[in-house]
C-alpha cells in the first residue's frame, strides 16, 4: 500500500442479541495482517470464505477499494461505541496534489455478488441504484439528507448474512465542498463517513428493513423514534389517501372570474364519476400573488370571494364528495402585514373554515408549535410538506410530497420502506403530457399521487388518463390495509428481468404490486409463490382473473399477464404497464348453475357484485354476507361476461370470486314453480314416482343459434321427487272447458287457437292436442287446472323413466340412424326402424289423444312422441334471443330440405328451442303442452 498512510483503531464490542434476530454483532473482525482495511473473517456467526474490503469508493470516475488503494487518498478507519452492531468512522484525506471529486461509497465493497446501493451516472437530483446479482440496477429514491449514501448486503455461507450502510458526516467537511453526492477535497482536504456493520437473516430485504425501517439509516438513535403522531388516532385518516389535488385559486374549475361563482362542487363531482374523487383537494390563493402588496396570506384567503364563509361552505362540498379541504400555508411570509401572528392566523382560518390541513410550502417538516396551532382548533388536522420529510423529520409530520421537481421519477421510492405508514403522495402535472407512468409508479409503491393543476392547459388524454388512475385508485383504496404494514418487501425475484414485484402482507391477505417496463408485455410463470392452500386463491385484482400457480422443479411460479404497451413510450412518462395480485383467503362461497348465482360470505359486512369490472362511475349491486340466489338477468338484464363478487369489511375487499358468462350462453330464465300437493292422481293423471334422472347423451336440432348447457353432466344423477304429470296432452276440449270458466283471452289474440272456427272447435276434433297457443296460454290454463308446465328434466324423466329409455315404449330391434353431416351446427338424422303402430312417424296429420296405444310408456304416458312439440317451463335467454325448451316431435316432418326443423317423432333426449318473438309467431300448428301436478 505504498503512498498511504493507515491507521485502524479497533475496539471490539459484542452485542447480547438473540441469534434468531436481525441486527446481530457480526464482528470480531479479523483484518489482513498486511492491509488492515481488508477484511479476513468475522465472528463464530458469520461463515464467509472470502474476503472483503471495507469499502470501495471512485475518484472522479475511477473505482478503488480498500483491497486496491488510490495512492491520492488517505483512509483511516476508527471504533466508535456505543452502537448497534460495529459503527466505524471512515476518513478520507486527499494527500495529492489535485483536487479530487469522492462519491459512491460503498460499505463492504461493489461486487457483482453483493446487494448494494451507490451512484450511477451524472443526473443532478436521481443518481441512486439498487444493484442486484442477475438483473439491470434499479432507480431509487433515498431520502433528502441521504444523497450520498452507501448500502449493501452480502449473503455469506452460512445462516447470518453481513449488512452495511455508511453515511457522509456533513460537518466533518475539511477544506472541500460538499454536492448532493459528490464530495470535492482540495488538496488536504478530508471528510468523513460513518460506517454501520450488523447480520440479518433470511432474504436480503431484511437486511434492507433493519437499516431503513429500524434504524432510520441511523438519521434517529436506535430506539428513540418518536411515533406519538402516528399512533394519534384522528391524524391516520391520510394514510387511507391516494389521490391528491392542488389548485389555484385563479383556476376556473375553482372560480370563475366571468360568471362570479365557484365550481368545486361540479368539479369534485365530475372526478368522483372519473375516477372516484380526490381524497384531498387544495387550494392556492397565495404564491404568485402575495407581496404585490401589503396583505398577508391569510388575507388572501379571506379577500377571496365571499371569504371564510364561503371557504367552510367549500369544506362542507368537499366533504360531501368525500375528500378532505386543505390549505396552503407559507411559511416565508415574513414582508407583510405582520400584525397577525402565523400562527394565530392558521389556528382562526382552521377553527372558522374547518380545514382539514396545510400544504406547508418549500418545506420538509413540520414543527410542534404548527401542529398545537391546529390542534387548538380542532382535532385530526394533518401537516403535508411540500418536500419528503427525513427519517428524523418524520417523527414530527405524518405526511409529504415526492416533489416533481424529480421529473421521470425512480422505480423504487425507498421512502415507504421506511415508514410504511408515513402517507407520500407523488407530484404529477396532468397538463405537461401522458402520465400513465407517474400514476404506475405510485401504485407500484404503494402510496398516493398528487395532482397539481398549477401549470395551465387542459389535454385530451386527461379523462382518459384520470379513468385508467380510478382503476388503481380503487386497488389501493380497497386494500390500503396491506400498503400500511412493516412487513412489506420490495423486489422479490422475478424469473424476468425489467419486471419488478413488491409483497406487502397484511393483516388477512398478501398483496403483490407488479410494474412491466417490456413493452410487447409479457404473459409466463413470473415468481415463486408458496402454493394456495385448501382455502386460498390467487387472484389478479386489475384483469380481476383468477391466476394459476404451475409446479416446476419443485417450486411454485405464478403465472402472471401483463399488458404491453405503446414501444414509442418507453423512457417517457408514459411507459410502462402494472397489475397488482391477492393471496386471498378463501371466504366467498360461489356457484352458477345457469342464469342462477347462489353466493355467502363467512365473513365481511357486505357482498359486492359487479357486472364487469369495478369502475367508477357505476354501481355494484350490495348484499349481505349471507346466502343469496339470485338470477343475474332479472339484476343485470342483458349483460353477459364477467362478474366479480366481492366480500367486503367496510371498503376493503377481504375476498373476491369471478365468474363468466360466455357471450351467447343460453340461461335458464324460469324459476321453479310448485302447486298444491295431491295425495292421489288427480283425474287424467298418472303418477310419477320419485327416483334418479341420468342422461349421458343428448340430441339437438341445428344449433346455429348454441343450446344451453345440458341439464345434467356425464355421470350425472339428479334425484327427482314424485309428481303427477297428465296422461295425454291437454286437448281442445279440456282448454274450451278453461275458456269457458275464466272467460281467458290473451292479449295478443294474434293466430291464438287459429285451427278453430268461429271460436269453435271443428267437429271431431275435440279430443286432439290443443294447440295455436303460447307458453303463457298453456301457462293460463295450467294454473286454472291447479297443476304447472313440466320442466325439461321432468318431462324427460316422466318420458324415460329411471330406466332411461329412450323411446316411450320398449324398442326390441334398435332405430336406425342416418347421419347426414351438414355444418359443423347441424346433422340431419334419418330415423328408420320405429314401428308405425306406436308413434305417428310423421304423415302430417294431427290425431286425437290416446290413438297409439302401443306407445304407451312404462308410466301410462300417451302421446309422447310424434304427436305434438310439447312446452315446457324452461325459458332460456342468451341476451340476444330467447327460446323455450319442447319436447317429443310431432306429426309434421318436413323432407325437402335439410334447413327445417327436423320433426316427426324424437327420441326422448332430444332437445328442440321454440324461438320467442311474438305471441302470434310464436303460435303453431305443432305445439302443444300438457302439465303437471306436484305429489305429497
Amino acid at each position: 500500500m505504498k503512498g498511504n498512510k493507515i491507521w485502524l483503531f479497533f475496539i471490539l464490542l459484542s452485542l447480547a442479541m438473540p441469534a434468531s434476530m436481525n441486527g446481530q454483532n457480526p464482528g470480531p473482525l479479523v483484518f489482513e495482517k498486511n492491509n488492515p482495511l481488508l477484511i479476513r473473517s468475522f465472528g463464530p456467526e458469520i461463515r464467509m470464505e472470502r474476503k472483503l474490503p471495507l469499502i470501495s469508493y471512485q475518484l472522479d470516475e475511477t473505482i478503488h477499494s480498500t483491497e486496491k488503494l488510490s495512492d491520492k487518498v488517505e483512509i483511516s478507519c476508527s471504533q466508535v461505541t456505543p452502537a448497534p452492531g460495529i459503527k466505524m468512522v471512515i476518513t478520507f484525506r486527499n494527500i495529492s496534489g489535485d483536487t479530487l471529486c469522492l462519491h459512491n461509497v460503498v460499505p463492504l465493497g461493489r461486487d457483482d455478488r453483493h446487494i448494494y446501493i451507490t451512484g450511477r451516472g451524472s443526473h443532478y437530483l436521481s443518481r441512486s441504484y439498487l444493484f442486484r446479482p442477475g438483473y439491470s440496477p434499479v432507480n431509487v429514491i433515498l431520502p433528502d439528507n441521504a444523497w450520498e449514501l452507501g448500502f449493501s448486503c452480502v449473503e455469506t455461507d452460512g445462516d447470518n448474512h453481513l449488512v452495511a450502510l455508511t453515511r457522509r458526516d456533513n460537518k466533518s467537511l475539511q477544506n472541500g465542498r460538499l454536492k448532493r453526492f459528490e464530495t470535492i477535497l482540495h488538496p488536504g482536504g478530508s471528510i468523513q463517513y460513518a460506517l454501520w456493520l450488523e447480520s440479518y437473516r433470511g432474504e436480503w430485504q431484511n437486511g434492507l428493513r433493519l437499516m431503513f425501517q429500524e434504524r432510520h439509516l441511523y438519521d434517529v438513535a436506535p430506539g428513540t423514534f418518536d411515533n406519538s403522531l402516528f399512533e394519534r388516532e384522528d391524524l391516520q385518516w391520510i394514510r387511507n389517501c391516494y389521490a391528491a389535488n392542488l389548485m389555484m385559486a385563479w383556476d376556473r374549475r375553482f372560480y370563475d372570474q366571468a360568471d362570479g361563482s365557484y365550481h368545486v362542487e361540479d368539479y369534485l363531482k365530475k372526478m368522483k364519476q372519473l375516477m372516484g374523487g380526490y381524497d384531498i383537494f387544495g387550494i392556492w390563493p397565495t404564491w404568485p400573488a402575495l407581496g404585490m402588496d401589503q396583505r398577508n396570506q391569510w388575507d388572501m384567503f379571506r379577500d377571496l370571494p365571499r371569504g371564510f364563509d364561503q371557504l367552510k361552505a367549500i369544506s362542507e362540498i368537499c366533504h360531501q364528495n368525500g375528500a378532505y379541504f386543505f390549505l396552503c400555508y407559507n411559511p416565508w411570509d415574513e414582508s407583510t402585514r405582520s400584525d397577525e401572528d402565523h400562527l394565530d392566523g392558521m389556528s382562526n382560518i382552521t377553527r372558522v373554515a374547518d380545514i382539514d390541513g396545510f400544504v406547508l410550502d418549500t418545506r420538509g417538516a413540520s414543527s410542534k408549535e404548527l401542529q398545537d396551532a391546529v390542534d387548538a382548533a380542532r382535532k385530526g388536522v394533518v401537516m403535508y410538506s411540500e418536500g419528503m420529510a427525513v427519517p428524523r423529520d418524520m417523527q414530527g409530520i405524518v405526511s409529504g410530497r415526492v416533489h416533481n421537481a424529480l421529473y421521470y421519477p425512480p422505480l423504487l421510492n425507498l421512502n415507504k420502506f421506511i415508514k410504511p405508514e408515513f402517507a407520500i403522495f407523488r407530484v404529477a402535472e396532468e397538463a405537461r403530457e401522458p402520465i400513465r407512468r407517474e400514476f404506475n409508479i405510485s401504485f407500484f409503491n404503494g402510496h398516493g399521487t398528487e395532482i397539481n393543476s398549477f401549470p395551465p392547459g387542459r389535454f385530451g388524454w386527461s379523462d382518459e388518463q384520470l379513468r385508467y388512475w380510478g382503476q388503481l385508485l380503487r386497488v389501493q383504496r380497497e386494500h390500503s390495509n396491506n400498503f400500511l404494514q412493516a412487513a412489506y418487501t420490495p423486489l422479490i425475484p422475478t424469473l424476468a428481468d425489467s419486471i419488478y414485484v413488491n409483497r406487502w402482507l397484511g393483516l388477512s391477505k398478501t398483496l403483490y404490486t407488479v410494474f412491466n417496463l417490456h413493452p410487447e408485455g409479457f404473459c409466463g410463470n413470473l415468481f415463486e409463490v408458496e402454493p394456495p392452500g385448501d382455502n386460498e386463491h390467487y387472484l389478479d385484482l386489475l384483469r380481476h382473473e383468477e391466476l394459476e400457480v404451475n409446479s416446476i422443479n419443485g417450486k411454485h411460479y405464478l403465472k402472471v399477464s401483463l399488458q404491453g404497451f405503446h414501444i414509442a413510450d418507453l423512457g417517457t412518462n408514459n411507459e410502462s404497464s402494472v397489475t397488482a395480485i391477492a393471496l386471498f383467503p378463501a371466504r366467498l362461497k360461489v356457484r352458477l348453475e345457469g342464469d342462477l348465482l347462489t353466493f355467502s360470505s363467512s365473513e365481511g359486512d357486505s357482498i359486492r357484485l359487479w357486472a364487469g369490472l369495478p369502475t367508477y362511475g357505476k354501481r355494484a349491486a350490495t348484499f349481505g354476507i349471507g346466502g343469496h340466489s339470485i338470477r343475474l338477468l332479472h339484476h343485470f338484464p342483458g349483460y353477459e361476461g364477467k362478474f366479480v363478487i366481492q366480500a367486503m369489511q367496510g371498503e376493503e375487499v377481504i375476498d373476491e370470486r369471478i365468474i363468466n358468462i360466455t357471450p351467447g350462453t343460453a340461461r335458464l330464465l324460469s324459476e321453479a314453480e310448485t302447486t298444491e300437493p295431491a295425495a292421489t292422481a288427480p283425474e287424467g293423471m298418472v303418477f310419477i314416482p320419485s327416483g334418479y334422472f341420468q342422461c349421458d347423451n343428448y340430441r339437438t336440432g341445428d344449433s346455429f343459434i348454441p343450446y344451453p348447457p345440458h341439464p345434467t353432466e356425464n355421470g350425472e344423477r339428479i334425484f327427482m321427487k314424485s309428481f303427477f304429470m297428465d296422461r295425454y296432452p291437454v286437448t281442445n276440449r279440456q282448454y274450451r272447458e278453461f275458456i269457458r270458466a275464466t272467460g281467458y283471452q290473451p292479449k295478443d289474440t294474434t293466430n291464438f287457437l287459429k285451427h278453430w272456427v268461429n271460436g269453435k272447435i271443428p267437429p271431431g276434433e275435440e279430443d286432439y292436442p290443443v294447440i295455436y297457443v303460447t307458453i303463457e296460454d298453456a301457462k293460463a290454463y295450467a294454473r286454472w287446472a291447479g297443476k304447472r308446465l313440466p320442466t325439461e328434466v321432468e318431462w324427460q324423466y316422466a318420458a324415460q323413466t329411471e330406466a332411461g329409455n329412450e323411446w316411450p315404449w320398449i324398442q326390441e330391434t334398435p332405430v336406425e340412424r342416418e347421419e347426414e353431416f351438414i355444418t359443423n351446427t347441424l346433422s340431419v338424422w334419418h330415423i328408420r326402424g320405429i314401428d308405425s303402430t306406436r308413434c305417428n312417424l310423421g304423415d302430417g296429420y294431427l290425431y286425437p289423444v290416446g290413438k297409439y296405444e302401443k306407445g304407451v310408456n312404462p308410466y301410462g304416458l300417451y302421446d309422447l312422441v310424434g304427436s305434438v312439440w310439447q312446452l315446457t317451463s324452461d325459458v332460456y335467454d342468451n341476451t340476444t334471443y330467447r327460446y323455450i325448451m319442447v319436447k317429443g316431435g310431432s306429426y309434421f316432418m318436413p323432407k325437402s330440405s335439410f334447413w327445417y326443423v327436423q320433426g316427426g317423432p324424437r327420441e326422448l333426449n332430444y332437445r328442440q328451442y321454440l324461438l320467442r318473438l311474438s305471441p302470434g309467431f310464436e303460435r303453431k300448428a305443432t305445439v302443444g303442452f300438457r302439465c303437471v301436478k306436484d305429489a305429497l
